[in-house]
């Protein structure tokens, strides 16, 4: 399912966060969001999201307009940061109560968990009374992304996934992500600071500077190199 961005637009105090006139993220691919802190990734997630009133401008997830319309929230996950947790649920009750709220099955639940055991690497599961809150940053992290797979969306929207993952776990939410795009299939939607991470997954990645589209990099244009030209060399990357 593709997501559909037209001529947005978001300011706050006076300061514009956000301004794309036209971006299509192409259904059943991974597309990497990409730029450095205030550059206006977390903004077009929450946008696309309808978490924010944009102040002109049109997103659609299908052919559904967010704003205007619910039919496409059965059809959207995603993970944004534990904020949007009950932390005050053990691992195994918020499973079940995402579980439920996607008309999901407890027995299909549980073959999901089974699923990703190695991800959770024996530290989730089976802890009796420890709630959510009580783990450590990454294991929260890892609660948080296999809880938005659950409804088997075909929107999945992540922010910085990555983060407080160890080494290991990075490279296994790797191969999760692509599983997931190739399986269900899923259009997938990834911000993250962690282009090494990021840039071998990605179909495409959209390089943001000043909630502005600076650069839109495909695969076949080696995503990585492009990327740590423009980051770490302060070289704008070359038009093709």
């Amino acid at each position: 399912m593709k997501v559909s961005v037209e001529g947005i637009s978001k300011s706050y105090d006076k300061q514009e966060v956000l301004n794309i006139p036209e971006l299509v993220l192409e259904s059943g691919k991974i597309t990497g969001i990409v730029g450095n802190n205030g550059a206006g990734k977390t903004t077009l997630l929450r946008a696309i999201l309808d978490l924010i009133q944009l102040d002109r401008g049109v997103i659609r997830i299908g052919e559904w307009p967010v704003a205007n319309c619910e039919d496409w929230r059965k059809k959207t996950s995603a993970f944004l940061g534990s904020d949007s947790m009950l932390n005050f649920l053990t691992p195994e009750e918020y499973f079940y109560f995402v579980g439920a709220l996607s008309e999901r099955t407890e027995s299909e639940v549980t073959d999901l968990l089974v699923k990703y055991g190695i991800f959770f690497n024996d530290e989730i599961l089976g802890k009796k009374k420890k709630y959510i809150r009580d783990f450590s940053a990454g294991n929260i992290q890892k609660v948080g992304i296999i809880a938005a797979l659950i409804s088997r969306p075909e929107v999945l929207l992540l922010d910085e996934p990555f983060n407080f993952l160890d080494p290991t776990s990075q490279v296994l939410l790797q191969e999760i992500l692509a599983d997931v795009n190739k399986n269900y299939p899923c259009t997938v939607i990834v911000s993250s600071h962690d282009i090494s991470q990021l840039a071998p997954i990605c179909d495409r990645a959209v390089l943001l500077e000043k909630g502005m589209i600076r650069h839109d990099i495909q695969a076949s244009d080696n995503i990585l190199e492009k990327l740590n030209d423009y980051f770490l060399s302060g070289r704008r990357i070359a038009n093709p």
